[in-house]
């Protein structure tokens, strides 16, 4: 007798597809902006290959593979199906096929992930990389003091070879989940103000050794060397510059909440697909503080949500120091989705853990 297939496999599946023709579509509908990434990736004008760092092992795992000799659809084809067997081997909730708001939220991930990965890009390593510490997580080789130490092994390693502010995830987490030991009256947007001064605390301390903070390294970098206006209209300009202690710490709070809580950006009215982002990051963001108030009450029911959550959040946070634009944050939150994929579905998921 012939197995019938779930629902919730089956809507899994016509997602896939559908996405996976967005994914090929990309490159002939996207503006050109949408590539910058992309170009220097495949073209290497500078000479950046290498070992260490985001561009050079990006560029060099595209020259090793061959993908930057491929045509982009063609790279879509192949880089789109590889994310959605690892969401696939993650596993698919039961109810995926019902229409709710967390449903859509995950569909809309997916649709995001057909745009930003249709193309040569550093968030498909990172997908790739950041899948590991779900597997990690839902893995019975590892109990649950091995499952923290795996996983923190892993964002250092990712944060030393690839991106640096990986390397700071462990350390706001870790004192984020030592202010839950705490018991404050609003434990959950406590935790939060503290991750965000954990982080102000860094980059101050940085900035007394190095004499620059670290948004002054990172996004006012960026942001100043966009000479055109159409570079990015989702700029993200700390009303007062963070050349100063006290500019820093406005920098990362504005940073913090425009990325994540980014009601300003309803003025981008005539720009449609940031207004799209606006409504999912606004959501998302309400839906994972929920989830994460409830971690909170009962720490020794969701121990491993918890963690992925402190993740998340402490994400987060290092966004709010460095992100650029919002263009950026979306791009760069495709990039850990297999966590905020986890996250949402987690009451699926602890039952396997069980």
């Amino acid at each position: 007798m012939q197995r019938k297939i779930k629902k919730s496999t089956a809507a899994f599946l016509l997602i896939t597809i559908g996405n996976l023709v967005v994914s090929f579509a990309a490159f002939f509908v996207l503006p050109p902006k949408f590539f910058y990434d992309s170009a220097i990736i495949i073209y290497d004008k500078y000479s950046e290959v290498g070992y260490f760092g985001s561009y050079p092992i990006t560029i060099l795992f595209y020259k090793l593979t061959g993908l930057k000799y491929l045509p982009f659809p063609v790279i879509a084809l192949i880089q789109f199906p590889i994310l959605m067997f690892l969401l696939y081997k993650i596993g698919i909730p039961s109810s995926f096929e019902k229409i709710n708001v967390k449903n859509i939220l995950v569909y809309l991930g997916i649709f995001m992930m057909a745009i930003f990965i249709s193309m040569p890009s550093k968030e498909f390593i990172t997908f790739i990389y950041v899948s590991l510490i779900i597997f990690v997580v839902k893995s019975e080789r590892f109990n649950f003091r091995e499952s923290i130490f795996t996983t923190i092994l892993l964002l250092i390693i990712f944060g030393l070879l690839y991106r640096p502010y990986f390397a700071l995830i462990p350390i706001i987490g870790g004192g984020m989940y030592m202010i839950t030991l705490i018991n404050f009256k609003n434990k959950t947007i406590t935790t939060i103000f503290y991750g965000i001064l954990i982080a102000i605390f860094l980059s101050l301390s940085y900035g007394i050794l190095k004499g620059q903070h670290f948004s002054e390294i990172s996004r006012e970098v960026v942001n100043s060397s966009r000479n055109l206006p159409g570079d990015s209209n989702s700029a993200i300009t700390s009303p007062i510059k963070p050349d100063t202690w006290y500019g820093e710490v406005v920098a990362i709070f504005y940073g913090f909440f425009t990325i994540n809580i980014p009601i300003n950006g309803l003025k981008h009215i005539l720009s449609p697909q940031i207004i799209i982002f606006v409504i999912w990051q606004l959501l998302l963001f309400y839906i994972l503080l929920i989830r994460f108030s409830k971690c909170l009450r009962q720490q020794n029911k969701y121990s491993y949500e918890l963690l992925i959550l402190l993740i998340i959040f402490s994400f987060f946070i290092v966004q709010g120091v460095f992100e650029p634009d919002l263009g950026s944050a979306v791009r760069h939150k495709i990039g850990i989705f297999p966590l905020i994929y986890f996250a949402l579905y987690y009451e699926h998921f602890r039952k396997e853990l069980q």
